[in-house]
């Protein structure tokens, strides 16, 4: 008998498909799905296939749960340094915002990054990610924007892919350039615009082929919304796709602009209006939802979930693993997050770390859902139910991980 490299039988599993149109999670109890040559080849009731004659690997799964593989959509993961000290000072009253204005914040992580070799910020982010990979995620992003000059964004760019090319996981880059004003523009005429001017005309070029997306920190403490526009008509020239984090602690618009220019997603949102909630409909764009950083800066303006639902604007959820307003690499503790501070049902937060997350990294069409011929990125559950993913407060009932059909994390 021949048997097939990458060729498997998941059988006796309930298959969480997060297909729509059917059952809650699109679950199929008592599945089976075949995985030929790293794609879903076949899904259906176990009963349906035939195990005695089947050619390759056989798991039986006695009643466990498999699902799509997670997706963090949105994470910080290179960084230097730490900044328990500014969390130990808003602890005592001084607000992110009063912080970010003082010197500290993004700034205070930049100087770390700066300094840090590129070893040692590959160690750390390494680390990060393997956590993440032991709770089910098989594809994660990761922005720069702890440089603010064209050699650190471009160090931390090339530590993603050396992420990307020794981890066995997809990773998808995006040039943060324009997350916070550096030092050095602080104080001087005109000095925001005269950084965009350099992220724009020498950093973009520069790191194009090495991300596949733009993000912009549009915010009072940020970039303004023409600055922003100059950024994203920079992408749009060089080809590359946009993101957004708008409306995290004002509306100043930048979700609906970013929405206008066909953006992959824009991110956070808790002041966000009807009126860009409606932009996003209409150009396609995800909701990403950070419940990790609300919770962590004690943010008390909730993100809109209902008018999401209202206006069909798909939510995704991710960590935001950074140092400073999300120090978390715990997917499942943010879908449960979600549920318990948004209010989101565990089906809808479910489908955020999965479907709704690959459309939020332009990964619809290959990842997100259990469907034929999509990629055979799949997580094994130990649990009652798929609602037991957001139920559990920092439980990790992961007890397999696979991607492209070739197992990853055993943890049986």
């Amino acid at each position: 008998m021949t048997i097939y490299k990458n060729h498997l039988l998941f059988t006796g599993f309930h298959l969480i498909t997060m297909q729509s149109g059917g059952e809650p999670y699109g679950l199929i109890r008592d599945g089976a799905l075949e995985v030929k040559d790293g794609r879903i080849k076949r899904i259906g009731q176990a009963a349906a296939f035939n195990t005695a004659t089947f050619p390759g690997e056989v798991i039986h799964g006695a009643g466990q749960f498999l699902s799509p593989g997670l997706i963090d959509c949105h994470t910080h993961l290179v960084w230097g340094g730490s900044r328990v000290d500014e969390w130990e000072m808003r602890l005592k009253g001084v607000s992110y915002e009063q912080i970010a204005r003082r010197g500290g914040g993004i700034l205070s992580t930049v100087e770390a990054t700066r300094k840090a070799s590129a070893d040692d910020l590959y160690v750390a982010a390494r680390r990060r990610a393997e956590a993440l990979m032991q709770q089910g995620v098989t594809t994660l992003e990761i922005k720069s924007g702890y440089g603010l000059d064209p050699e650190t964004e471009s160090k931390m760019l090339d530590v993603a892919t050396r992420l990307r090319d020794t981890l066995p996981i997809d990773i998808q880059r995006t040039f943060l350039g324009a997350h916070a004003l550096p030092k050095a523009y602080r104080g001087m005429p005109d000095g925001g615009d005269r950084y965009i001017d350099l992220v724009c005309n020498e950093m973009l070029p520069a790191v194009k082929d090495r991300c596949e997306a733009v993000d912009v920190f549009c915010e009072g403490i940020g970039f303004t919304l023409a600055q922003t526009r100059r950024v994203f008509e920079a992408a749009q020239h060089h080809g590359l796709r946009i993101k957004v984090h708008a409306e995290q602690l004002s509306l100043l618009g930048g979700a609906k602009l970013a929405a206008e220019f066909g953006a992959l997603s824009a991110d956070h949102l808790e002041y966000i209006d009807e009126d860009s909630v409606e932009a996003m409909a209409a150009h396609e764009t995800v909701a990403v939802l950070l419940p990790g950083a609300f919770y962590f800066i004690q943010e008390t303006q909730k993100p809109p979930v209902d008018l999401f639902r209202k206006h069909g604007v798909p939510i995704a959820l991710a960590t935001d693993a950074n140092p400073g307003s999300s120090p978390a690499t715990h997917l499942p503790l943010m879908v449960n997050m979600a549920c318990t501070l948004f209010r989101m049902t565990p089906e809808e937060a479910f489908r955020g770390v999965t479907q709704h997350a690959a459309q939020a990294l332009g990964l619809g069409e290959s990842l997100g859902t259990l469907d034929v011929g999509k990629q055979a990125d799949l997580a094994v559950w130990e649990m009652d139910t798929p609602a037991s993913l957001a139920y559990g407060i920092g439980h990790n009932p992961c007890r397999a991980v696979y991607k492209r059909g070739t197992l990853i994390v055993d943890r049986t």
